[in-house]
């Protein structure tokens, strides 16, 4: 199925979401630093795949379960990927902390 991979990606970040608000861990807790730190992660990562890409050390193969679009040789669901795995993170990392009293 196109596209079922971004659709996997999409639900994964709205459960990611549940979580975050029932706990108000990042964006339920400061929305705006949240985004700021998303933001500067994704980036990073952003330019890491993309230098990969450049180098032909990343290798983007053709697969019947995305979409198809890219922006330029980036594919939209590594987008959506690493803010999937950076969300992820921010949610792990508040949670132990607050709510677990890890330092």
């Amino acid at each position: 199925m196109t596209g079922a991979y971004l659709i996997f990606l999409l639900v994964a970040i709205a459960c990611l979401g549940l979580i975050d608000y029932r706990y108000h861990l990042v964006f339920f807790n400061d929305w705006q630093r949240a985004a700021k730190v998303l933001g500067v992660c994704v980036a990073l990562f952003v330019a890491w795949d993309l230098a990969g890409i450049i180098l032909r050390i990343f290798y983007i193969g053709e697969a019947h379960v995305l979409t198809g679009l890219r922006i330029g040789q980036f594919p939209i669901e590594e987008l959506f990927f690493l803010i999937l795995l950076n969300y992820s993170a921010l949610i792990t990392y508040r949670y132990l902390r607050t709510v677990r009293g890890v330092q």
